[in-house]
């Protein structure tokens, strides 16, 4: 007598959804990211160096443009945890990018503040001013067009993040001047988070 059910004999199995990040070419921070990987450790506690994964991964993302498997070993290698590890933190977070992006990531918020306000028209104006949908990179490789969830700027909704930048109280109607504005100019026309332009003051 077994307590194990019978299994059918058209019994499928599942396969893992987790897919393998592009290996890129070998990867190693410069001298420059090595020297800011190396201050940021120093903040944590010796047996805590795995708490630096996020600001270790960013200077990857910055250095290579996007996250590859070898950026991931790097940092598994550097912090003393396993590749799963920081795999599991890459595909958790909505900022790290495992493919080619556009010099600008456009990141609409979609959460209930901004939607309320209409983010969804921002995201079909920028769609249409760039002829791509959200996911996608432009032709020419300069935006990248996403939606992502809250940027805690309920505030100031709708919130289009550029980058590491902000752009706050958009209306769809600025969302092709908005583009036309960073083919110009750069980052420099982004209004910028207010509350930290109120400090500033």
């Amino acid at each position: 007598m077994s307590f194990h059910p019978k299994m059918a004999y058209d019994a499928t199995f599942h396969r893992s959804a987790r897919r393998r990040e592009d290996e890129g070419p070998p990867f190693a921070y410069t001298a420059e990211n090595r020297a800011r990987f190396d201050e940021i450790v120093k903040r944590y506690p010796p047996d805590r160096r795995r708490s630096a994964v996020l600001p270790a991964l960013y200077l990857v993302q910055h250095q290579h443009g996007y996250i590859t498997a070898n950026g991931i070993r790097h940092v598994a290698e550097l912090l003393g945890i396993t590749r799963a590890d920081v795999e599991d933190v890459v595909s958790y977070y909505s900022m790290f990018y495992t493919k080619p992006v556009g010099k600008f990531v456009l990141n609409v918020c979609r959460t209930l503040s901004c939607a309320v306000n209409g983010a969804e028209r921002v995201t079909e104006a920028l769609s249409t001013k760039l002829g791509i949908k959200p996911g996608e990179t432009d032709p020419t490789g300069t935006f990248t067009l996403m939606e992502v969830e809250c940027l805690g700027a309920c505030d100031r909704a709708p919130i289009v993040m550029v980058n590491d930048a902000w752009h706050e109280c958009v209306k769809p109607v600025d969302a092709a001047r908005l583009v036309d504005d960073l083919r110009a100019r750069g980052e420099v026309v982004l209004s910028g988070c207010q509350h930290v332009v109120e400090r500033r003051r």
